[in-house]
């Protein structure tokens, strides 16, 4: 499918015309992954951003990046959000345009009720990734049950929870050739779009699909799937559908990863390396226009 693209900006426009994102995730130990997903909001050029963090977690997350915005959320014992959080969530449904879930969030038996509710009760667009995906996999009936349109971002390990949800026994597959295959049908059947991380990212709904073909092995490090969720959020809060804004995320974030590996060898990029070179490949993408 042929690469899809932003809209070109209006000269009167201002940040509320570029979406509202909000991202929800993070813990105790494991602030860094919202904070880039954030911070890939902000490259990938959503008008307004939230972190909705544990509010013990908060004012770390805060002193990482003052261009987003951060949201105390009720936590447990441990640092990670707990179901209370659901409270307040529920009052603001209606803020924003688009939603994400994962990066940094922990597991616990309360983390899948709250995953399970919003991916069955947020009618706005929604990403899932990292622990989100585990605590999808662990609900089968809220895999087939979306409220609005869904985004998936695996990689192959976290994939496994999908295909244990899908299909017990296409879990103990591990091929590339055999995942590729299963996630075109999981999309298909749960009407969802997945992100197949890894050596030529797939995205696909289980009626199209697109190979991407930039990125790096320097990208094998952490953080750089936060960065790509926070981006994929961003283009979605610019009006791309969601498979168009998974295709031009996954392509804008590898270029990046390319542009970085050309200034900084691979060997030593780092997440945040990719977070300061996307504005220059959402440039050069918006010169082939």
């Amino acid at each position: 499918m042929k690469l899809p693209q932003l809209p070109l900006r209006e000269a009167a426009s201002h940040k509320g015309d570029y979406g509202r994102a909000l991202l929800i995730g993070g813990s105790a130990g494991m602030t860094g992954a919202i904070g880039l997903a954030g911070m890939g909001a902000l490259r990938g050029g959503a008008g307004l951003v939230t972190l909705g963090v544990p509010a013990a977690c908060q004012q770390v997350v805060a002193a990482y990046e003052p261009s987003y915005m951060t949201w105390a959320l009720t936590a447990d014992s441990q640092g990670r959000l707990d179901l209370p959080a659901l409270d307040l969530i529920k009052q603001r449904q209606a803020d924003f345009n688009c939603w994400a879930c994962g990066p940094g969030l922990g597991r616990s038996a309360a983390l899948v009720k709250l995953v399970a509710w919003l991916y069955e009760n947020i009618e706005q667009p929604l990403i899932l990734d990292a622990d989100a995906i585990y605590a999808l996999g662990q609900r089968e009936e809220a895999l087939a049950a979306p409220a609005g349109p869904r985004i998936l971002t695996p990689h192959p390990g976290e994939f496994q929870y999908l295909k244990s949800a899908g299909d017990r026994a296409a879990a103990d597959q591990r091929s590339r050739e055999a995942d590729e295959t299963l996630a075109s049908e999981l999309a298909q059947t749960y009407q969802v779009v997945i992100v197949l991380k890894g050596h030529r990212t797939l995205v696909t709904d289980g009626q199209q699909s697109f190979r991407n073909d930039t990125g790096n092995p320097g990208m094998a490090t952490g953080g750089s799937g936060d960065v790509l969720t926070g981006l994929i959020t961003a283009l979605v809060c610019q009006g791309l559908d969601i498979l168009s804004a998974a295709c031009l995320g996954v392509h804008v974030h590898g270029r990046a990863g390319d542009l970085a590996a050309l200034q900084l060898g691979q060997v030593g990029m780092i997440a945040s390396d990719l977070v300061q070179f996307l504005p220059a490949a959402m440039d050069e993408q918006a010169r082939q226009t």
